[in-house]
């Protein structure tokens, strides 16, 4: 009975842990709620949850607002020309809709390809903004050169990403949608960076100098 109540039984364990993914969720929430702060929101979200991963960090709140504030003048830059990137993508493929064959297809089939590479990048670039100091441009750089060259990492973690609009989609009932969006908004974000946490921390260790310290942001 005393190994129940304690609070190392693997119950109460895991309810911590859904606890502090809900405060982290809805902080990234109320956070992203400008739009321009949500780079900053992502990023800093990302920063506690590969913290979690490693049982680094107890202080969600804390944690979350030193990075947030560490990184809100670049994950802003981000977010920018991350917003712009996907309204010329939209508006693109929009254009190429109404483009008579086969010049459409092509274009289709091109711009289809901008937008794989538009995600995969999306997975990469607010995490490694989390984890290295580095230029905007380099920070680019080195989520396109991390996506491909981690490319089956890159795909689970694009799969992990769409488990949400995939269970919306094959609910049987509005009911159960209703309660699966439900859900999601209340933890679900939290819940996939956790998620995908475990392969970043995994792949971020391949470019960390040997003797660096691994507490944060690494040089």
């Amino acid at each position: 009975m005393d190994r129940f109540f304690s609070m190392d039984n693997k119950f109460f364990t895991f309810m911590g842990k859904v606890a502090d993914l809900f405060i982290l969720n809805i902080l990234c929430l109320i956070c992203c709620i400008p739009i321009v702060t949500a780079g900053a929101s992502i990023t800093a979200m990302f920063y506690v949850t590969m913290k979690m991963v490693k049982n680094e960090e107890s202080y969600i709140i804390k944690s979350f607002f030193k990075s947030f504030k560490q990184n809100f003048k670049q994950a802003t830059v981000i977010n920018l020309i991350m917003l712009v990137l996907a309204v010329i993508l939209y508006v693109d493929m929009s254009i190429v809709k109404q483009m008579g064959q086969p010049l459409g297809q092509i274009m289709n089939i091109i711009f289809l390809a901008f937008s794989v590479l538009y995600v995969m990048v999306f997975l990469y670039i607010y995490p490694v903004l989390a984890k290295f100091y580095n230029s905007t441009r380099n920070t680019f750089i080195n989520a396109v050169l991390m996506s491909v060259r981690h490319l089956p990492y890159t795909v689970l973690m694009a799969v992990i990403c769409a488990c949400p609009v995939l269970l919306v989609s094959f609910a049987p009932t509005f009911k159960v949608q209703a309660t699966i969006i439900l859900i999601c908004l209340v933890i679900g974000g939290a819940v996939v960076a956790y998620c995908n946490s475990f392969f970043l921390v995994k792949i971020f260790e391949n470019y960390i100098p040997e003797g660096a310290e691994d507490g944060g942001k690494a040089e």
